[in-house]
Formats: structure tokens, C-alpha cells, sequence
């Protein structure tokens, strides 16, 4: 589905003033996160999303400035040993992030001469580079106006827009055609509009604890309003993490990250047969491969 070919423009911005009061606040709450200084290049912001996938900021700005100043481009990161680059991901977590950030970086190279592109069709051709990843680099990287919904802004908006505490499950047809009225028709508001309502996701509206108080378009809120229901919608289950193979495969990973090479019969783990099974599934990912009683780094 196309991100900006079709975006609606509207005469109005449907939330009234909430992208200025929302800009005023993002221009003295905002964290200092490396990526946004100026002067970050389109890669910079590409590799700081790929890594902030499902890995809060805070743990990423450390491993993205010494990924930045090892790798701070496409070229060098496509001519890197892969397992170096498995060993610099470190406890970043969903290691095929990083082969996958490797084969945007080769396809960039051979497809792009080195540079990021600037065209969402080229941008979703890349390896690994889904509908929001496309959405946030025109943004953030070119200051273009595109649909950047990824959890913090659709629980905003959830809020501010829906009166309800939580979005649904999965993103709607419906969900994104009103979050495109938010999205102010000029490339420079839009662009600042998606990275401040993203920060107010995750600073003040929060999923478990959100601060109202302190919210520069609380009285606006239609939850708040409501008296802050709570969601009753389908059961939102927290992921689990003891005794989960995910839990097995960083086991293994941080093993192979520590010595290159590892024996199955040297990790700590008490199901052996699930060790078995997630080393197998690391192979078959790319992320290991297998040698004489064990795994390697490719």
C-alpha cells in the first residue's frame, strides 16, 4: 500500500492546534537522542530505526553512536565480516535486524550508488523495510510528509482522537485514512508533527502510567474527557520471556558473540531438546552456522 501517493490533503488540520501545541512542547521536552542532531545523515536515521524496533531509545542511542562511528555508511557496513556485525548488535535483541540492516546496506550500495533514496517505492524495496520504516525516513531523514504510525502515535491516537485507553491490535484501513487528517499538509509540519506526537507516546502517554497533567493537549483528550475508561476491548497479553525460545536463542547468541564458536553441550539451558531446536533455527536464519558439536558465527 502506498504511503504518500495518495494522502489526503486536507483544508483544515482536524485536531485544531494540536500540531503547534504539540511542537511547542517537543521543542523543550525532547530527548536528546544522537539521531536527531543535525547534520545525521538518511542513513543515520535508518539504522537508528531499524534498531529502535521493539528496543526502547534509551538502550539504542549507546550501540547507535559506536555503530555510527565503525559503520557510518551504507558502503562500509556492506564490506563488513557478518560476524562482526552479529558481535556490535550485541543484547540489542532480534538479531536478524542486523543481517538484515546489512543486506539494506549492499542493496543500497548496488542499487543506489551509496545513498539512501529519497522515494518511498525505492525505500520499501529495500530489504527489511516495511510500511512504517519507509514512512519515518521520508520524514525524519528528508522532512517529507508521509503517515508515520507506529505504536506510541496510534495509542495517541487512540486517545486524543478515539476516547479510548489503548488502539486496536492490529492497524486498520479505517484507523490510518483518520490518522492522515492529523498529518498537516505541509512537508516541514508533517514531518515535525509525527516526531513530537511520537515523543508525547512515549514520554507522557504511556501505555501503563500515562502523566496527563502533564500533556500539552490534554484539554483536548477525548479519554481524558471520559473520565480515562478502561480498555475493554480483547485481552492485551504481555509477551512472556522465562523458558521461551526466544529467551533459548539470545542464550545461544550471546555465546557465540562472546567466543565466535560454541558448543551446544556448554550452553546453560535445561531443555535440551529446545536448545537443539532454536540452534537449528538460528542456522536456518542466517544468524549461526553449524560446525563439529556446535555453532560458528557465519
Amino acid at each position: 500500500m502506498a504511503l504518500t501517493s495518495t494522502p489526503p490533503a486536507p483544508d483544515a488540520d482536524p485536531a485544531g492546534d494540536f500540531a503547534p501545541r504539540l511542537a511547542g512542547w517537543f521543542s523543550t521536552a525532547a530527548r536528546d537522542l544522537p539521531w536527531r542532531a543535525p547534520g545525521t545523515t538518511p542513513w543515520g536515521v535508518l539504522v537508528s530505526e531499524v534498531m529502535c524496533q521493539q528496543t526502547p531509545a534509551a538502550r539504542v542511542a549507546p550501540l547507535w553512536e559506536a555503530w555510527m562511528s565503525r559503520w557510518g555508511t551504507p558502503a562500509a557496513l556492506a564490506e563488513a565480516p557478518t560476524s562482526d556485525v552479529l558481535r556490535a548488535w550485541g543484547r540489542l535483541g532480534y538479531p536478524r535486524r542486523a543481517l538484515r540492516l546489512q543486506e539494506t546496506a549492499r542493496a543500497v550500495v548496488d542499487q543506489h550508488a551509496g545513498e539512501v533514496p529519497e522515494d518511498e517505492a525505492a525505500l520499501l524495496a529495500l530489504p527489511g523495510v516495511g510500511r512504517y520504516t519507509a514512512a519515518a525516513v521520508l520524514a525524519f531523514a528528508f522532512g517529507r510528509r508521509s503517515l508515520v504510525l507506529d505504536t506510541n502515535i496510534r495509542r495517541v491516537l487512540a486517545r486524543l482522537d478515539g476516547g479510548v485507553e489503548f488502539p486496536a491490535a492490529h492497524e486498520t484501513a479505517a484507523e490510518r485514512r483518520r490518522a492522515w487528517e492529523f498529518v498537516p499538509p505541509a512537508d516541514a509540519d508533517a514531518a515535525l508533527w509525527s516526531v513530537s506526537v511520537m515523543e508525547l507516546g512515549a514520554l507522557v502517554c504511556t501505555a501503563r502510567s500515562p502523566r496527563c497533567g502533564e500533556c500539552p493537549v490534554a484539554g483536548s483528550c477525548a479519554w481524558l474527557a471520559a473520565g480515562r475508561p478502561a480498555w475493554d476491548g480483547p485481552e492485551r497479553r504481555a509477551q512472556s520471556w522465562e523458558g521461551t525460545d526466544r529467551q533459548c536463542r539470545g542464550r545461544i547468541m550471546a555465546a557465540l558473540r562472546g567466543h565466535g564458536e560454541v558448543r551446544l553441550s556448554d550452553v546453560a539451558w535445561p531443555d535440551r531438546d529446545q536448545l537443539a531446536a532454536c540452534a537449528a533455527s538460528l542456522v536456518a536464519d542466517g544468524l549461526a552456522v553449524g560446525v563439529a558439536e556446535g555453532l560458528t558465527l557465519p
